[in-house]
């Protein structure tokens, strides 16, 4: 049985728009077939002060894995393109971000993972590029 999984994919150091590609056929490989890919999009940044833009995007892949494979998948794709960690009190420049927005319809609240994402309405550079492939 698949499962339909939303990601929301960002970078800002490197080269942006390689490092959303390596991570866009790394989910491919190690997450499920990737359904739909928004467009990149340049934004700044959210929620910290960086000189550097970001480069988003959001996917959609259909998944047999479960939502906490995925998430341990993404953060292990993250590793191997350069992140040292997830940013826990702040957030700071990084050369790849990968969210879970949603899964299916499920709800889950746990300390690891929250779906949907609690936050994703506030941020037009997660909005904009799910819109585009949601509708």
């Amino acid at each position: 049985m698949t499962h339909q999984l939303y990601l929301s994919l960002g970078s800002n150091l490197g080269n942006k728009k390689k490092n959303l590609e390596d991570a866009l056929s790394l989910i491919g490989d190690l997450v499920g077939h990737v359904c739909r890919v928004s467009s990149f999009i340049e934004t700044e940044p959210w929620g910290f002060d960086s000189k550097n833009t970001f480069l988003n995007a959001a996917c959609l892949v259909e998944t047999a894995l479960t939502p906490e494979q995925c998430l341990n998948i993404t953060q292990e794709i993250e590793r191997k393109l350069g992140r040292k960690a997830k940013s826990v009190d702040s957030y700071e420049d990084r050369p790849i971000d990968i969210d879970l927005l949603s899964y299916d319809n499920l709800n889950i609240n746990t300390p690891e993972l929250t779906l949907p994402h609690p936050r994703m309405h506030e941020r037009e550079f997660v909005m904009i590029p799910l819109k585009e492939i949601t509708h």
